[in-house]
């Protein structure tokens, strides 16, 4: 059975290995185990046993944003909705943190987010623009083909 369960300090190392071809690939951006430790309060993890099976982040930007980030499912895990649930998991903290207005999301894979509710926006229209601090560490930068998307709090 997969648990969700906060994130530890002793689950980085599973946690970066699991992301390397993502990282490399541009799919995921790189963090770095100090990043990963200094906001290891925001990361849920899916578990079988002590098997590491997918894991995201929820980054609180201010009182009104947060964004969901690095999310990942192992591949042989994929399809059994451990993403949803771990996206459902990070709304539902969100809300009980008292994020007032939107969750983002930047993704190549839009669909996955439009099925739980999340809306497309432009990037331009994108709140509170410190995120972007994050995008000059991408790889693809300044040429992005992530497609920016919302979910309304309120």
């Amino acid at each position: 059975m997969i648990e969700l369960k906060k994130a530890t300090l002793s689950d980085i190392p599973a946690m970066q290995a699991m992301v390397t071809s993502e990282v490399k690939d541009g799919i995921i951006l790189n963090r770095t185990e100090d990043e990963v430790a200094t906001n290891i309060r925001s990361y849920v993890l899916a578990k079988e046993g002590d098997r590491l099976v997918g894991y995201t982040a929820l980054h609180v930007h201010s009182k009104r944003l947060a964004e969901i980030r690095s999310l990942i499912v192992d591949e042989h895990y994929r399809g059994q909705k451990v993403g949803q649930r771990m996206v459902h998991f990070a709304l539902d903290e969100a809300k009980r943190l008292g994020v007032e207005e939107d969750v983002l999301v930047l993704t190549y894979l839009p669909q996955f987010f439009q099925k739980l509710g999340f809306v497309e926006i432009n990037k331009e229209e994108i709140p509170e623009h410190k995120i972007w601090a994050d995008c000059i560490k991408c790889i693809h930068f300044p040429i992005c083909n992530e497609i920016a998307l919302v979910f309304k709090i309120s």
